[in-house]
């Protein structure tokens, strides 16, 4: 008998309502713009949950249904499905219109403009691999096959839908019909599917984990390294040389569960040591061997199997059978639990079948260790109860008490392992594998990470700094902990190789400064992304999402794939590209719909196309208008009795800082605590509001103080503020060099209310500010120094009239022109190779008007026997935005895409 934690709750059965069913043909209607559409030859239907499918009980929506002799028609709000009655499914046979676009779907129509979704492991890729399909097309529909996926049975254990209950021709299909409202469909597959849980708190600290055979005392003194460094972590893992690895039998020792007393000899102390400095710990798991006689717990799980424990005989890895699994967790995971084991890394890579046809043992792994983890607390119930330990469980019962309550667990479950599947964003985090270590590697993971939002999958976890081969690089090194910080889980790794370097303060002094800065950032950010963590928990919202999420109707937010939205409040746009050896910087381009402000150095950006140019100190990242961004200080993230709120103009908003205690399911019986910001703009009067605390106040420190900071304004004329409706004095400092406007050390009780009215000009982008950037980057510049001094000088006159940066051409290499043109026009061409779909932009924010600036576009079709149409050219002033896909716009071309600037310079890209 299971353990009743492992059995989900389920409403798999749709309201009768809502569905319609016709002889062979079976619709739910579960939303307005989601269909269930089921076909079966013998009439029979699926009516239990699927992998991916749970909740399919939902309000009805209002629908009509026409049916004459020979056609069954039905019309939502959204959609309108067409039937021929009796006839097998064909493109003939059944159809979807979306109402308001007019498209329709025809049966068997191929998605040709999905946006992707994920992919299972990144496991020995170097850069890019093609994604798996997702819940959002450009197309306007989505069509989602269930139709071979397991079903759950009355135990809560996955089986196939069986030969009489899935004959042949049968389909199981889920019709989204969202147009481009992506947050709408993939809020509305939560429901359907379930949510994300939250998070605890610690897992959106640093990490640190790596391929190591690490002593006792070797773990232990890597951590007082990183305390002596002051690099906070939150995470520690022990990879799998916490087990015997030379067993003295078959075993390869890649499966385990035994501790090395050569390496631990008392596993109880590591494990306390790290969580008396403040660390989680985790234990890596490959259980595809089975169990083996040198395991301490082979007698127990072979009586448990039937085996004779003295024959020595191999127990086979089954985690189709129940009575397998339920020894596999109580006698190999649990006791390690008990010991203070907080979860599983489990790093299945034996691919994707098993003992039960049609069954992923990874997508299984990952539902079962996720529920596992969350089980009630020991002790908690009588034996003979379902669930307990008693004589149908492979731990027999010391003294345990009889007929008692089931206790609350006291944590939350996660699980951390590679990507099983549509599903599998109920069990988070995600672990993308084996990455070589390459730039090719590191460009890449922004794009995948942002599109997995597109299966509501959000919270990624990768190899920070590569895992294997390739060459260390201190520069690739540091723009990957700058990555890290701004993806959704920071987590240091490496394989078993000396010359592999993880450690920030491994490196030199320059890359350790610029990596603990990185890594106490993450620490500070943790109240924002905890707040992440409760939205996408509670209304869908992934932490990272592609642009096109926030944009769907704006052709840009397609041609960004190495940005993302970071938060609710945030743009990033991380450098993934080695600096330019004339340059001396990185360089990326990003798109923003709206102006936006530097986090760090509150630049201000107009709305727009920029092409970016940054030392190994710069971070792109852009608070959106209106933002409201609160940070702690590093060292006290986990009931801060500071914060920081950074607040910037351009727009109304509205924040909740999400809290609890960060790491029990007390949140769910409404233990947790809201803080409302409010934020409101109206021409040059600002008014802010924080507070009363909302939910249970007990869990705030009272008082707590408060740091706010208004970017991107000037020095306030005026300053109204009251404290609970009573005015209340205050001597804020502004600095000028950054514009910002900051009340510092505001010390307020939960129930506090307190509201400030500022009469305050913005500040934005001017021809000094641009010339500020030019004379940052011409600092940075390799040239010869006097040749570098004169360009220094001149850059006022080249930024009135840039035509005179043809005189500079001798000296100059063609980076240096493409960087000062393109900051200086707004103008430029940028080619991005190292993602899912090559793509080719061509921009022109118009903020320089003296120089022309054209463009050209020119093709070769090698295949093209005639001279005529071998060639073509396109050519024009350069538009405000025009984006390529080179697969698709010049399949089995040679093409190259140019932008003149006047008679300076020509930068151009070129591909086949």
């Amino acid at each position: 008998m299971l353990p009743s934690h492992l059995l989900p709750t389920f409403e798999p059965l749709a309201h009768p309502d809502a569905v319609v069913t016709v002889a062979n043909l079976r619709v739910t209607v579960l939303t307005s713009r989601l269909l269930r559409i089921e076909y079966s030859p013998t009439q029979t239907f699926e009516d239990r949950p699927s992998q991916a499918f749970w909740f399919r009980r939902q309000p009805v929506p209002e629908f009509g249904v026409l049916q004459t002799e020979t056609h069954l028609q039905l019309t939502t709000h959204h959609l309108q499905l067409t039937y021929s009655l009796g006839q097998p499914l064909s493109a003939e046979t059944l159809s979807v219109t979306l109402r308001a676009q007019g498209h329709t779907w025809h049966y068997g129509d191929a998605d040709t403009e999905n946006l992707m979704g994920t992919y299972r492991t990144l496991d020995t890729i170097d850069g890019r691999v093609p994604l798996e399909r997702g819940l959002l097309s450009r197309a306007g529909w989505v069509v989602v096959d269930d139709s071979r996926s397991l079903v759950f049975d009355d135990r809560g254990w996955l089986t196939p839908r069986g030969a009489a209950e899935a004959p042949q021709g049968v389909q199981d299909l889920y019709f989204f019909g969202y147009g481009h409202d992506y947050t709408t469909a993939l809020a509305d597959f939560r429901k359907m599917a379930g949510p994300v849980p939250l998070l605890p708190k610690w897992a959106l600290g640093n990490w640190w984990s790596r391929y190591w055979e690490y002593t006792h005392e070797e773990i232990t003194q890597l951590i007082r390294d990183f305390e002596t460094h002051e690099i906070p972590l939150s995470v520690c893992i022990i990879d799998m040389d916490w087990h015997i690895t030379n067993t003295g039998n078959a075993s390869s020792g890649w499966t385990g569960y035994t501790w090395n007393r050569d390496l631990f000899p008392d596993p109880q102390a590591t494990i306390d040591f790290m969580h008396a400095h403040g660390l989680k710990t985790s234990m890596n798991l490959h259980p595809a061997m089975g169990v083996y006689p040198h395991e301490e717990q082979y007698p127990a799980f072979a009586r448990w199997m039937g085996i004779d424990p003295t024959s020595g005989q191999p127990i086979p890895f089954d985690i189709a059978d129940p009575h397998f699994t339920r020894a596999y967790f109580e006698l190999l995971h649990h006791p390690h639990e008990a010991m203070g084991i907080d979860f599983w890394w489990m790093d299945w890579q034996q691919g994707q079948k098993s003992k039960m046809e049609g069954l992923d043992p990874l997508w299984w792994l990952n539902h079962l260790h996720f529920y596992d983890l969350a089980r009630p607390a020991q002790g908690s119930r009588g034996a003979g109860e379902k669930g307990s330990r008693g004589a149908d469980s492979p731990i027999q019962p010391s003294s345990q008490p009889t007929n008692q309550p089931i206790p609350q667990s006291p944590k939350r479950s996660f699980v951390f392992s590679r990507w099983g599947g549509l599903g599998n964003h109920r069990y988070p985090i995600g672990f993308s594998g084996d990455t070589v270590i390459s730039w090719g590697s590191l460009a890449f993971q922004p794009n995948f990470t942002s599109t997995a939002a597109n299966v509501g999958y959000g919270w990624w976890s990768h190899d920070i700094g590569g895992h294997f081969h390739g060459y260390e690089d201190a520069e690739l090194y540091t723009r990957w902990v700058q990555y890290g910080l701004l993806s959704p889980i920071l987590r240091l790794h490496s394989t078993k190789n000396r010359f592999h370097e993880r450690r920030p303060f491994g490196w030199d002094a320059e890359t350790l400064r610029l990596t603990r800065h990185a890594m106490q950032l993450r620490h500070r950010f943790i109240p924002y992304l905890y707040t992440m963590s409760w939205r996408d928990h509670t209304t869908a919202e992934p932490p990272i999402r592609p642009m096109y999420h926030a944009h769907p109707d704006r052709e840009e937010a397609y041609f960004t794939p190495d940005q993302y939205t970071y938060g609710s409040e945030l743009i990033a746009a991380p450098f993934v590209t080695p600096r330019d050896p004339h340059t001396r910087l990185s360089r990326q381009v990003v798109w923003l719909a709206h102006e936006a402000w530097n986090f760090f150095t509150g630049q201000h950006y107009p709305a727009g196309w920029h092409a970016l140019h940054g030392t190994l100190d710069d971070l792109p990242l852009f608070a959106k208008p209106g933002a409201m961004v609160p940070l702690c200080d590093w060292q006290d993230w986990r009931n801060p009795s500071r914060l920081e709120v950074h607040l910037f103009p351009g727009a109304d908003n509205t924040f909740e800082l999400y809290e609890d205690d960060g790491e029990s399911t007390a949140f769910q019986h409404g233990h947790h605590a809201l803080t409302p910001f409010d934020l409101k703009w109206e021409q040059n009067r600002a008014t802010f509001t924080l507070g009363p605390v909302t939910g249970d106040g007990t869990l705030i420190p009272a008082p707590r103080e408060y740091t706010l900071h208004f970017r991107g304004v000037a020095a306030p004329e005026q300053i109204h503020a009251t404290l609970n409706g009573t005015p209340h004095p205050l001597l804020p400092k502004h600095d000028p060099r950054t514009q910002t406007l900051t009340f510092p050390d505001l010390a307020l009780a939960p129930s506090d209310r307190l509201e400030i009215t500022l009469h305050v000009s913005r500040v934005n982008e001017s021809a000094s500010q641009r010339l500020n950037e030019l004379q940052r980057m011409v600092t940075a510049f390799r040239l010869e120094n006097t040749a570098k001094q004169v360009l220094y000088n001149a850059l006022p006159d080249l930024l009135a009239d840039p035509a005179r940066l043809a005189a500079f051409r001798p000296t100059l290499a063609d980076a240096h022109l493409r960087a000062l043109l393109e900051t200086i026009t707004g103008a430029g061409v940028h080619r991005v190779a190292h993602t899912n779909e090559e793509m080719v932009i061509l921009w022109n924010t118009g903020t320089q008007g003296a120089l022309p600036l054209t463009y050209h576009l020119s093709t070769e079709n090698t295949r093209a026997w005639q001279a005529l149409n071998r060639f073509e050219v396109e050519t024009g002033p350069v538009p405000a935005f025009k984006g390529f896909l080179p697969a698709r716009d010049w399949a089995r071309k040679v093409w190259e895409v140019g932008v003149r600037y006047g008679e300076v310079w020509e930068g151009v890209e070129r591909g086949k």
